[in-house]
């Protein structure tokens, strides 16, 4: 990541408006430290591994929700099958289902609906750990969740 780079960042959610919320809730600038933004939306699962295959990106923001392949499955999946695989933000719709994000190896996880004021701040933690490679850890809604 450099300053003068904006941040790609796909964003997979078979809903429209949930991408939108994504995309209206990052804005353009997360953080004073951070490069701006620049989306790429997302429908399907089979899209998200396709444009994987084809582009680089800095972070994913992946709906948990997301029918018929979830983010979660996703992130899963990514982590195993790329070397260096982006950041994960993964969007679940209950605090509960936060094992499953850390199970599935997202380097984030917060709440759906979109919450336009925490998401920002996630999103920027997490960039920020893994831009100095500490990802040892999971931020989670309020409470950290470590990897076992």
């Amino acid at each position: 990541m450099s300053a003068e780079q904006p941040l790609k960042v796909m964003v997979y959610s078979d809903d429209r408006n949930t991408r939108q919320a994504i995309r209206t809730a990052l804005g353009r600038v997360v953080a004073a430290d951070l490069p701006p933004i620049e989306t790429v939306d997302v429908a399907t699962g089979q899209a998200v591994i396709h444009t994987l295959d084809n582009e680089n990106f800095d972070a994913l923001v992946l709906d948990g929700e997301a029918v018929p392949t979830g983010g979660m499955g996703l992130s899963y999946q990514l982590h195993d099958e790329i070397a260096d695989c982006p950041p994960v933000l993964l969007l679940v719709a209950r605090q509960d289902d936060a094992w499953l994000a850390a199970w599935s190896r997202a380097e984030a996880v917060t709440g759906l609906p979109v919450d336009p004021l925490t998401l920002p701040g996630i999103f920027a933690e997490m960039m920020r750990k893994h831009r100095d490679r500490d990802t040892d850890e999971v931020a989670t809604f309020d409470a950290p969740v470590t990897h076992a």
